[in-house]
């Protein structure tokens, strides 16, 4: 199953056809052309090669439509790769997705040209629009040239780190194809698959577990930690994931925890002592049994997977059953059954596979399905195969409460004109007759009937049941024997079968033995090999116990076989005669002639074909063909001893607790959104006793960042001292009353790790405030924030911004405070609410209106950065490391105004917060500073040329480089 999945794989990969290629069905202007599109006109390919090179972009697209709809009929469009790859540097996105369909299609075979078009995908793997970076990244890992596997694994690696869940994706699923085309790189992918697992996306989850099992599945080690992730995201993830991840986990579990099915134990969902059981109760049970205390990792999986029974993916339903099958006590297993017999309403295909997996289920345990036996009734409308794998399970359900039930059925299953099936239920009624003794005798009398059908069929597979049957009692069903021996079968086997029959009960068929042997004597040479052999071994026991009436006919028979054309024939007689024929030359052995070929033999055992097949683990390719598959990885023994649970436990890094009411959390997002509450008062009685703020009344619209941070200080630590005096905590702050009452509050982002690097001051800090509410928007409250670019006093971690509120109603406002954070993931430090009340209480009388709005907070990357002291030795080596894939440049025309050096400096900085590096010319400018989220350094330099200048970023992060170029592009272009 493992190579359907990675297939399945590659077809997900194909989703940017699906969502971008929606109308990519051919479509023409005219009906000649719609048939020439899929005739073998060469000439319409050649206007295809036309359109394409077109310097109109609606015939370009309008031709890739035509491509993929070719591609999508299965015809070849190879000869088209010419020009569909001068279409890849298009700025038209609707038609670049459309060709990167093409060129994932058909990189693999057209390696050479596309190696010609690598640099276009590097480039476009820096592209802003998410589809285009992940189209590139997969066409590139399409194009299996060793000589690009260094350019694939710098891919890999910073798609892996991509703020877009959709690239990861796509980067897991480059992992496999750079492991097949290079083995080599598996240290490097295995650090790569390492760093997706910690990925919380559940559209990430499946494709980097795809990728681990393929890389490394037998680093177990590296699903400790996200164990307990991947059971939480398991109910989210998309279907394909959903069975890899089951799969994956089921093997890990059979490494991690001690098997429910121990017999020394008794099974117990919690080790807590019922509240009313005694002592003494407890002593004497220990005494007898052990009880068993399953692991809350292993109860985690087995209670996150079972809701996925009603999943309307017949994968993920057998994904579930094979891993309850295999982990659940035994006692719980039975609740998959419900849910395989509804998938048998699926297609034959599906029927097929779930059929096996039950035939397999229903050998150990025939109490599961033993309810539902009505749903194996075979119908006419069932395929051959259905037919068999449903007879097997009504077989191995069989038992002495339903067996009459059953047996009614197979009376019409052998009337069947399907001759497979009818022969395949005679062997069913064998296999019945042998497990439960009681039915024996009538179902031999049944098979004899049929020896009297017109079909061959019948009749043969007949003979061959009843020969096997007759060995468990042969002294009582003498009469059934010379029955047989007067039939006339054509086909071989049941030939075969009643001479053997007779050969080894020929005592009590004195007299028909001779005959039978003279009757096959006249049509040896006829005879088809098997019956050859067994006419000469039916001579060799006659010899032996009737030597007076069979002796001439067993050396004409010995003869005849002396020079058959078959040697094994050959061989068995002369062996046979050395053996039963004394002489000079005959050894000891001839001695034991009749100990030898009369010796009782054991009853045959009739046993299901599915009996071993649950070596192999269920829903597997290799389960299905019965045959180790490759790529199949065997499910391990349960340990003896649990290994020790705590490899799972995961530090939760704990947010910094900076007063009652706020925490600082740690995620990496480039915007916040938030909302902002505010209660009107309509009592004016209610306004004297407030605390007003210093400056409100003052008319200012901006207010420094020091008294902002003192007022916050101020309002946190009367919250946050439970044991202060009594004016601390009955200070009550007044409300916003007048048109230019102002607040200034610093907002916190908080972020993630910091490099190890000195941090040095702002060289500019802007003071051009940015709106986040508008006071029509606000119903008077207006709100405005700027990056002041100072080191946010709540953690290193956190980028500052100061909101300026300002109240332009008539009315007063009160409890200003951010009520909810968004739903992009972004965490802030929350400033205490402005003009709070001291109760919930007074605050439900005084309020008579609540509003809520909707903000966001954007900023531009350069206000995510910290500036950094660097000198220009050390600029140009952590330059020299970051190039490639890593930098980003651009050749900008400057305006004749910004030709001097210090508005290029002050342009740079006023965009980004950058340090400035010493730089020993005139024409270079260079600029440090590292992101605040991972404290990745980030360098730009500035060349100036005349009236241009070449513009360089180099960062690690390619995504961020890129839109900081933009930003610096747009300002250094444009007057100062």
């Amino acid at each position: 199953m493992s190579a359907n999945s990675l297939a399945y794989s590659e077809q997900s990969g194909a989703e940017a056809a699906v969502e971008l290629g929606q109308e990519t069905t051919p479509t023409s202007s005219a009906g000649g052309a719609a048939f020439g599109l899929f005739s073998t006109d060469f000439k319409k390919n050649e206007d295809l090669k036309e359109m394409l090179e077109s310097t109109k972009e609606s015939l370009k697209l309008e031709a890739m439509k035509r491509v993929v709809g070719l591609i999508a009929r299965g015809k070849n469009a190879s000869e088209l790769f010419p020009a569909v790859v001068k279409n890849v540097a298009s700025k038209n996105i609707e038609l670049k997705k459309l060709v990167y369909v093409y060129l994932v299609r058909y990189a693999e075979e057209q390696q050479d040209l596309a190696l010609l078009s690598i640099s276009t995908f590097q480039r476009a793997l820096k592209d802003p629009n998410q589809l285009i970076r992940a189209s590139a990244l997969r066409v590139l890992s399409s194009i299996r040239v060793p000589i690009i596997v260094p350019i694939m694994m710098l891919a890999i690696k910073e798609a892996a780190t991509d703020l877009s869940p959709y690239v990861r994706k796509t980067a897991a699923h480059a992992i496999q194809k750079l492991y097949s085309l290079d083995p080599d790189q598996k240290e490097h992918l295995v650090e790569v698959i390492e760093k997706l697992l910690k990925d919380k996306s559940t559209l990430v989850a499946g494709s980097v577990v795809m990728a681990f099992e393929e890389v490394c599945p037998e680093r177990i080690d590296l699903i400790h930690k996200n164990y307990r992730k991947l059971c939480n995201l398991l109910m989210d993830v998309e279907e394909w994931g959903q069975v890899v991840i089951i799969n994956m986990l089921t093997r890990y579990a059979r490494t991690q925890f001690v098997s429910p099915w121990r017999q020394d134990g008794v099974f117990e969902e919690n080790s807590e002592k019922a509240f009313y059981d005694s002592d003494e109760e407890k002593k004497e049970g220990a005494a007898q049994t052990k009880p068993y205390v399953m692991d809350p990792d292993h109860r985690l999986l087995l209670r996150n997977t079972k809701p996925l029974l009603q999943s309307r993916n017949t994968a993920v339903v057998m994904s579930v059953a094979q891993l309850y099958w295999h982990l659940a006590p035994k006692h719980e297993v039975s609740v998959v059954t419900k849910s395989l017999v509804r998938l048998l309403r699926s297609h034959r295909e599906v029927q097929y596979v779930v059929l096996q997996n039950i035939a397999t289920m229903s050998i150990q345990r025939k109490g599961m399905f033993e309810p539902f036996m009505k749903s194996f009734y075979v119908r006419s409308t069932d395929a051959t195969h259905i037919k068999t794998l449903k007879l097997e399970i009504l077989t191995n359900l069989a038992n002495e409460a339903n067996i009459s039930t059953i047996l009614r059925e197979f009376q019409t299953y052998v009337k069947s004109q399907d001759k497979a099936f009818a022969a395949a239920t005679i062997q069913a009624i064998g296999r019945c007759a042998t497990n439960i003794s009681e039915i024996t005798d009538a179902c031999l009398n049944g098979l004899v009937l049929l020896l009297s059908n017109r079909d061959e069929t019948v009749v043969a597979e007949s003979v061959v049941v009843i020969k096997k049957l007759l060995q468990t009692q042969p002294s009582q069903h003498s009469d059934i024997i010379k029955h047989m021996a007067k039939l006339r079968v054509p086909v071989p086997m049941a030939r075969a079968s009643i001479l053997w029959l007779i050969g080894e009960y020929c005592e009590h068929v004195p007299r028909i033995a001779p005959d039978v042997l003279r009757k096959m004597a006249k049509t040896f040479t006829s005879e088809e090999d098997i019956v050859k052999l067994q006419t000469v071994n039916l001579a060799a026991k006659l010899y032996l116990t009737n030597s007076k009436q069979t002796k001439l006919l067993t050396q004409y028979i010995l003869n005849l076989g002396k020079y058959d054309q078959n040697y094994d024939i050959r061989d068995r007689t002369r062996f046979i005669r050395q053996l039963i024929v004394p002489n000079e030359k005959s050894g000891a052995l001839s001695k034991y002639a009749r100990r030898i070929l009369l010796a009782p033999k054991p009853a045959p055992v009739l046993q299901s074909a599915f009996k071993d097949r649950d070596r192999f683990q269920l829903g597997t390719l290799s389960h299905t063909l019965n045959s180790k598959a490759t790529g199949y990885l065997e499910l391990s023994d349960w340990p003896d001893v649990a290994p020790d649970q705590s490899v799972r436990n995961v530090e939760v890094v704990e947010a910094v607790r900076i007063n009652t009411r706020s925490d600082c959390y740690y995620k990496k997002r480039l915007c916040s959104h938030s909302y902002l509450v505010f209660c009107s008062r309509s009592d004016e009685g209610q306004k004297n006793g407030r605390l007003e703020k210093s400056g409100s009344g003052s008319g200012s619209a901006s207010a420094s960042s020091e008294e902002s941070s003192s007022a916050e200080s101020s309002s946190e630590s009367g919250s946050d001292s439970d044991s202060g005096t009594d004016q601390k905590r009955n200070t009550k702050p007044k409300p916003i009353k007048k048109v230019r009452d102002v607040i200034h509050v610093v907002h916190c982002f908080c972020l993630s790790r910091l490099f190890p690097v000195q941090v040095s001051s702002p060289v500019f800090v802007p003071v051009r405030p940015h709106e986040l509410l508008h006071r029509m928007t606000g119903k008077g409250l207006a709100a405005q924030y700027h990056f002041p670019r100072q080191p946010c006093i709540y953690g290193d971690h956190m980028v500052s911004v100061q909101l300026t509120f300002n109240n332009h109603g008539d009315h007063a406002l009160e409890d200003i405070h951010i009520s909810e954070k968004t739903s992009t993931g972004q965490s802030i430090h929350c400033f205490r609410p402005i003009g709070e009340s001291g109760s919930a209480a007074v605050l439900g009388r005084t309020c008579s209106k609540t509003e809520r709005f909707s903000v966001s907070i954007q900023p531009a990357v350069g206000e995510l950065l910290l500036p950094v002291t660097m000198t220009e030795q050390d600029f140009s080596r952590e330059q020299g490391k970051l190039v490639g894939m890593n930098e980003s440049s651009a050749t900008i025309t400057m305006a004749p105004e910004t030709v001097s050096s210090q508005p290029v400096s002050k342009k740079v900085v006023s965009v980004a917060n950058v340090g400035v590096v010493p730089s020993g010319q005139d024409n270079v400018h260079r600029f440090a500073a590292k992101l605040v989220s991972s404290g990745t350094l980030v360098l730009v330099c500035v060349v100036q040329k005349d009236s241009s200048a070449q513009l360089t970023v180099n960062t690690e992060r390619t995504v961020v480089g890129s839109m900081l170029l933009r930003e610096l592009q747009t300002a250094l272009s444009s007057a100062p």
